[in-house]
């Protein structure tokens, strides 16, 4: 079977589990880290019966000096065979910057009065679903006035809302107004200019299966994949996996437990504020960290 070869990232999402002859479309967060690259050269092939997007980044000359609250691990020859990032709040914080400000500019174009702040979203994302997040928190505050009264209505009313805040969110994908995390684009272009795969996950559900998935599409074993995470479910699915895993806390992820974690960081980081490298990942493979 043809895997995915060194200098490429590749995209396995919650279709890749339903259906293995699917091919799953292309992260927009892939899209992301070309676009934040000065340099790039995309290239396109399919292993086995995925799609799998091929993205050269180019070394930069970047100072590699590091402050003495860094991990560096440059002594340390071993390297892992894939760095397997999960999608939302680890790459770009998509909740924070992205949906949530989404979903205020739809209240605001449909004059709703309603705007959700840093603090509330992140209440709110205890509710799974945006559809289902805005029908909770009506029923609490109180339906604004020129919403429908029948149930049939209000639920046509909310996906309606919903279709617009998907529309609006995209437009900030396309447009590249959503940062890329701090250190993101240097520790994939040091994964790929050493050979090293890389795999972006992104699934609500399954997400064991989902690491364990990329591992079999790669080729590699999975104790020789490190996950970059933000969160205690992905946390525990990249154990579960059978992975190392280092935890970059989100802003809404912060306070949750990571006792379990490999490493924890606040972020990735890019010189002279980095928090670890390349290298400090693969020295997991032979220690345990934990920052």
């Amino acid at each position: 079977m043809a895997m995915a070869s060194a200098n490429s990232i590749i995209s396995i999402s919650s279709a890749s589990l339903l259906n293995r002859t699917h091919q799953p479309k292309t992260t927009t967060l892939i899209s992301l880290l070309k676009h934040n690259k000065k340099e790039h050269e995309q290239h396109s092939t399919s292993p086995s019966s995925f799609t799998v997007k091929a993205l050269k980044i180019s070394t930069s000359t970047t100072r590699r000096r590091r402050l003495s609250c860094s991990a560096s691990a440059s002594a340390s020859s071993t390297l892992p065979s894939a760095l397997l990032f999960d999608c939302d709040g680890v790459l770009v914080d998509t909740e924070k910057d992205g949906h949530r400000i989404s979903f205020n500019d739809t209240f605001q174009e449909k004059e709703l009065g309603v705007t959700w702040d840093v603090e509330l979203y992140g209440e709110l994302l205890k509710i799974g679903g945006g559809k289902e997040r805005m029908t909770a928190y009506f029923n609490k505050t109180g339906w604004p006035a020129n919403a429908p009264t029948g149930e049939q209505e209000r639920k046509d009313f909310i996906a309606s809302l919903h279709k617009r805040k998907t529309e609006l969110f995209m437009e900030l994908v396309e447009k590249k107004l959503l940062p890329l995390r701090p250190g993101v684009a240097k520790l994939v272009d040091q994964a790929l200019t050493q050979g090293v795969n890389v795999a972006v996950c992104s699934t609500s559900n399954e997400k064991a299966a989902i690491y364990i998935l990329a591992a079999s599409t790669l080729g590699v074993e999975p104790s020789r994949c490190v996950v970059v995470e933000d969160s205690a479910i992905g946390l525990a699915a990249a154990k579960a996996a059978g992975m190392k895993c280092i935890v970059t806390k989100s802003g809404y992820t912060a306070d949750e437990d990571f006792l379990n974690a490999d490493a924890v960081f606040d972020f990735i980081g890019d010189p002279p504020e980095e928090r670890f490298d390349l290298a400090f990942c693969g020295s997991l493979l032979e220690k345990q960290y934990v920052s």
